[in-house]
């Protein structure tokens, strides 16, 4: 992760209820995901490399 804060944002599929979502940061080499209902910089995330989270995007449509 770069020294910036990371910049997350939730799915377009995400409703106003608070269900369950994830939000998403992305840098040039790493896409970070995580459970939407924490609004904790520190909270724990999953890293992958953009070209596995493009092909998870891709396996899901």
């Amino acid at each position: 992760m770069s020294g910036t804060a990371l910049e997350w944002f939730k799915s377009s599929y995400s409703g106003s209820e608070g269900g369950a979502c994830i939000e998403v940061a992305t840098e040039p080499t790493a896409v970070h995901i995580r459970d939407s209902k924490t609004n904790d910089p520190g909270a724990p995330h999953v890293t992958v490399a953009p070209t596995a989270w493009a092909a998870f995007l891709a396996a899901a449509r």
